[in-house]
């Protein structure tokens, strides 16, 4: 027998249905299309990468770092060991910057990292490092407030008073970190630091996607970051931030 009025609601059933997948498509569709616009706009500004830790960049990618005369080299915080050293993705970032100074691609270190509590400290890691490498003291200095990629780009220019520099990173980061240097006024280059291949690449990557859609967002408000204070010249002497 013929019911109209679960005919109706089977319709209603599938318009439900249909709008759901609409609305979820969308969505889909926006935090890809978002991502997609910041990794685009961003990849004319990669120079190179560093494929080995022999510290080796071409000529042709040192003279394309110093056309835009950096005033120093960026090196954003990853994550570091139990023990107080440097994890593999940081440990590639720091031999990437320092092998971009000591090529005369800039004349400062700019060491970024997270310095929120008293047991964890990565921009010490990235000093002791560096300092290891044979940097002198007076050319690193650090931002021990770059909580994230928003607040060491942000803290740069308004902290650091950075007009020109270059960031090293891994290359599915510096999409992002490149995109909030044009936001902030900042002229930049990037140089990836993949120097192998690091577990959980497939999971980090997606996580990426909606970073890059986050900080879309963020850098569209602009809200100011953690931590600001006095400006500190990044032409001058590095050692008062250690």
């Amino acid at each position: 027998m013929y019911d109209p009025k679960s005919n109706i609601m089977g319709k209603n059933r599938r318009k439900v249905a249909v709008f759901t997948a609409l609305i979820i498509t969308l969505v889909i569709a926006a935090i890809l299309g978002c991502s997609a616009y910041v990794t685009a706009a961003a990849n004319g500004e990669i120079v190179g990468a560093l494929d080995s830790h022999d510290d080796i960049f071409t000529k042709e990618e040192i003279e394309a770092y110093r056309e835009i005369d950096p005033e120093c080299i960026l090196v954003l915080g990853a994550s570091v060991l139990s023990d107080g050293t440097p994890s593999d993705m940081l440990r590639d970032r720091l031999d990437a910057g320092i092998a971009l100074y000591r090529a005369g691609a800039a004349p400062k270190l700019l060491l970024s990292g997270d310095n929120g509590q008293v047991e964890y400290n990565e921009v010490a890691a990235m000093l002791e490092y560096a300092l290891a490498a044979g940097v002198p003291e007076e050319d690193v200095f650090l931002d021990h407030a770059g909580f994230s990629t928003y607040e060491s780009v942000y803290r740069a220019k308004a902290v650091f008073r950075v007009d020109r520099m270059l960031v090293v990173t891994q290359r599915y980061h510096l999409y992002r970190a490149l995109h909030g240097c044009r936001a902030m006024g900042i002229e930049a280059l990037g140089a990836g630091a993949d120097q192998q291949k690091y577990a959980g690449r497939e999971m980090r990557e997606l996580r990426e996607v909606l970073a890059r859609d986050k900080d879309l967002v963020k850098w569209g408000i602009r809200p100011d970051p953690t931590f600001l204070g006095d400006p500190i010249a990044i032409t001058g002497d590095g050692t008062g931030t250690h």
